[in-house]
């Protein structure tokens, strides 16, 4: 089968397109006949060698932590998915990925393909969707009526909370750059600001309940929005290069997203999808094979939305 691997970390002149085995499905685990997968940041870090200590995988190791596709083959003892299910899954991230034609996955990590949009699309939904489910309800803990500031809005996991948050009846205030600023609207913030032109902690009126930061801001400029939060409010950071700050005095905690594969959750965001209650954000799609001149594009140009990569010919 064809996959992209790198042998070795560094830049993007490592990735190679290559003739590998098919892999055989131990117990417990499914092998995928891949539809697409998708481009995540940390594919780039782990790449690079940077990401070594929270993610040691093993190479020549094939990214790509996203999975769309179908069940070819199941190994001992699985019964809850079946050879020809359309399946989503987050893959984890130390171990060989769906950049590939065939992907191995525990059952327990699937979860079935919404039927409203394209199975290839739907790679675009796990590992951000869980992002910003994770974020903002099991750390930020939002609800209904509260204020929600998210930082760096115009992203894939941006436009996937901005999405939740107003679905859950949160009212939104949104930074993002111009370039993006529709697509947020889009999504339903009810107030959005040019970070580019706007200093959003005089912008911001009110205290806000929860802020989610997504953007690679300064760390003193998060202590600054970190201001914005009401006493017994939460800052969520997604970020891995900089920790959520805390302010005691106030009981404003800072936490931060590690997030995790669950595809009991996974299951509700596709329930979303297919109401019609949550959209999936396509802004590029590549092929297998561009996979490693995508990751060369990025050094010169940051992506912007989420970029799926096409693995399935048919």
């Amino acid at each position: 089968m064809k996959a992209v691997r790198f042998h070795e970390y560094g830049d993007a002149g490592v990735l190679r397109a290559e003739d590998v085995p098919v892999p055989v499905p131990a117990a417990g685990e499914v092998r995928i006949r891949v539809a697409s997968t998708s481009f995540n940041g940390v594919d780039a870090g782990i790449r690079g060698g940077g990401l070594q200590g929270p993610f040691p995988v093993a190479l020549p190791h094939t990214p790509g932590i996203d999975v769309a596709g179908t069940v070819d083959a199941l190994g001992q003892g699985v019964d809850s998915v079946a050879v020809g299910d359309a399946v989503i899954g987050f893959l984890p991230m130390v171990g060989d990925g769906a950049a590939a034609e065939y992907a191995i996955a525990t059952a327990d990590i699937l979860t079935a393909a919404p039927s409203s949009v394209p199975l290839a699309d739907a790679a675009a939904l796990p590992v951000v969707g869980l992002t910003a489910y994770q974020a903002l309800f099991e750390l930020g803990g939002l609800t209904a009526g509260q204020r929600l500031l998210v930082n760096g809005a115009g992203g894939a996991v941006g436009g996937y909370a901005v999405q939740l948050a107003k679905n859950a009846g949160a009212h939104v205030i949104a930074t993002a750059s111009p370039r993006s600023a529709d697509r947020v609207r889009a999504a339903g913030a009810d107030e959005v600001l040019d970070h580019t032109t706007t200093d959003v902690v005089a912008a911001v009126a009110d205290p806000v309940d929860v802020l989610l930061n997504l953007a690679p801001v300064e760390p003193s400029e998060l202590v600054r929005q970190a201001g914005l939060v009401r006493s017994g409010g939460v800052v969520v950071n997604t970020t891995v290069w900089m920790q959520a700050p805390s302010d005691e005095a106030r009981d404003v905690r800072g936490l931060n997203v590690f997030v995790r594969s669950d595809a009991e959750q996974l299951a509700g965001l596709v329930s979303a999808v297919d109401r019609g209650e949550l959209n999936i954000d396509v802004s590029r799609r590549i092929r297998l094979e561009e996979l490693p001149a995508f990751h060369a594009e990025l050094d010169v140009t940051p992506v912007s939305g989420k970029v799926v990569v096409l693995v399935a010919t048919d």
